[in-house]
């Protein structure tokens, strides 16, 4: 099943002598459980790729198809649902409620989506044990240390069953050692099912992904599998 698909996108801000093409011509096919990640320097345009992907921007030029359906046709509505339903999103920062707790944090998505509260609650604790989480799971964002939090994030993003999952340099503000759990944990969403699309810098964690996309002046430039070498499979535990 195609769950997104970017068909020939342009992004331009501004006009006249403060024109900027952030994307040119970007064409980008994911199916359901697989699993791509973008590379390419700063400003490249990968978190503006990321952005009109989940219908967060509009793209000036092309269209974007999310399960067949162009983005363009769903209205402000039609957007909040494909949020709450379909589409998850996580970011470099955490950007948890403070006043809530892990699972409540994680549960708000399953309630804004009309899950009562106990069910939702269920939900989101059974999804942070899933995740190594059972402990700190009735604990604030701020008695968590920085790969908890984005564990959180990550949990509330999946939460209700989205079929897809972008990731603007998930890891950027972690530790080496949490950055690839955190990157195992994308990986175990998209093997049961999900699509994945994460932005990153790091070599070693593209190894997760399925392909490797290169973003270069708001243009592809090339796509390759995963890094495969044995010194980089070491590094992330992966088997291929």
């Amino acid at each position: 099943m195609m769950v997104l698909d970017i068909d020939r996108v342009g992004r331009v801000f501004g006009s006249g002598r403060v024109r900027v093409t952030a994307l040119d011509d970007v064409s980008l096919r994911v199916r359901a459980g697989e699993f791509v990640a973008l590379m390419g320097p700063s400003g490249s345009g990968k978190s503006t790729l990321l952005r009109i992907a989940g219908g967060l921007e509009r793209p000036t030029t092309g269209r974007v198809l999310l399960a067949g359906r162009d983005v363009a046709d769903f209205g402000e509505a039609g957007l909040a649902q494909t949020w709450r339903r379909q589409v998850g999103f996580v970011f470099q920062e955490a950007n948890l409620l403070p006043s809530l707790t892990a699972a409540e944090n994680v549960a708000l998505a399953l309630e804004l989506d009309g899950v009562k509260r106990r069910p939702a609650m269920t939900g989101a604790r059974g999804l942070l044990d899933s995740l190594g989480l059972a402990a700190v799971r009735d604990r604030f964002p701020a008695q968590l240390s920085g790969g908890e939090q984005q564990r959180v994030a990550i949990a509330r993003a999946v939460a209700g069953g989205r079929s897809l999952l972008l990731a603007d340099e998930p890891t950027g503000a972690l530790d080496a050692l949490t950055g690839e759990a955190v990157m195992g944990l994308l990986r175990q969403r998209c093997d049961t099912g999900c699509a994945v699309v994460i932005a990153t810098h790091n070599i070693r964690h593209a190894a997760w992904a399925d392909r490797v996309m290169f973003l270069a002046d708001g243009r592809l430039s090339g796509e390759a599998g995963p890094p495969a070498g044995p010194e980089c499979l070491l590094e992330t535990g992966r088997t291929r």
